[in-house]
This record gives C-alpha cells, structure tokens and sequence, in this order.
C-alpha cells in the first residue's frame, strides 16, 4: 500500500500513508466518522474503499483525537474479515 500498516489478529486495523492516519472502520459507524474534523474517504486506488478512512494530521493532532480513531479500529477489529490468503 506504500505506507506503514499495522495488523491484529492477522487483519489490517490501522496505519499511516504519508502523513495521513489510515483506518479501518465498522461501515455502521462510517458515514458518521466522515463528518468528524479531518477526516474522508480513503481513496488510495483512485476510488473510495468503504469502511477504510483517512484522517489528516489536524485530526490527530492530540492523544485524545488520536486515540478515539485508533479505537474506533480495534472496536471492529474483531468483526472484520481477513483477506484471503494467496497460494
């Protein structure tokens, strides 16, 4: 993805491409984690990936703010699906 990602229980939760904070996020709450400050739709492959969000560094500009998206990502954590494995 040319960013540093970071993985719990084998599936991507949460990362960093460039500056931006990057996460994976239950798509219950996605549409309401959109309004929040700095925060959109993440685009890496030119089009919106549902459930995935990036944040901009003004949003995580404090631990509070950080660790309110690095929640919301282990929150759905356990309900997420893991890629399929190549052969």
């Amino acid at each position: 993805m040319g960013g540093l990602c970071f993985l719990v229980d084998h599936k991507m939760c949460a990362g960093v491409v460039d500056d931006k904070f990057m996460g994976r996020i239950d798509q219950a709450i996605y549409e309401e984690a959109l309004t929040k400050k700095s925060c959109r739709e993440m685009d890496f492959t030119g089009r919106p990936m549902k459930g995935y969000v990036f944040v901009e560094p003004q949003g995580i500009d404090s631990n509070k703010d950080l660790e309110y998206w690095v929640q919301l990502c282990l929150d759905f954590n356990p309900k997420a699906k893991s890629s399929k494995k190549k052969k």
